[in-house]
């Protein structure tokens, strides 16, 4: 077989496939590009939780915030016991009403929950719960 016929051919082949792979060099650097950005996009909003989170936590006033959970029924109906960043708080007698207030404002609250414990008796609740900050 004569190469020196199909010169020109092996030429035109051979650029073919340079092209070719330049071209998927070129996508895959992109491709590496655009994960990279999307990675440190997911990081950067992570970061800006974190730095939120701590701010929420670092908050000297949570343990006033948290005394307002004994004043949103009324004192007969809880034992209270709190500690230096620790509540303990027994309710009885709630009606529905006063459960769903208590249930969102202890949501609410930036807390650690530990315990939350919900019986129903007859048509009353009994609460009990136990968080830390």
């Amino acid at each position: 077989m004569n190469w020196r016929q199909y010169q020109n051919e092996l030429i035109v082949l051979s650029t073919f496939v340079i092209m070719f792979s330049t071209y998927l060099y070129r996508n895959g650097k992109m491709n590496d590009q655009v994960n990279g950005g999307q990675t440190t996009q997911k990081s950067l909003l992570a970061m800006k939780e974190v730095v939120t989170l701590k701010k929420i936590w670092a908050d000297k006033k949570i343990g006033t915030k948290v005394q307002r959970l004994k004043s949103t029924v009324s004192s007969s109906k809880v034992k209270w016991r709190k500690g230096t960043k620790k509540v303990t708080a027994n309710y009885t007698g709630l009606s529905g009403s006063e459960l769903n207030k208590l249930t969102t404002d202890i949501l609410n609250m930036p807390v650690q929950i530990v315990l939350f414990q919900t019986e129903k008796i007859g048509s009353t609740y009994k609460v009990e719960f136990k968080c830390k900050w």
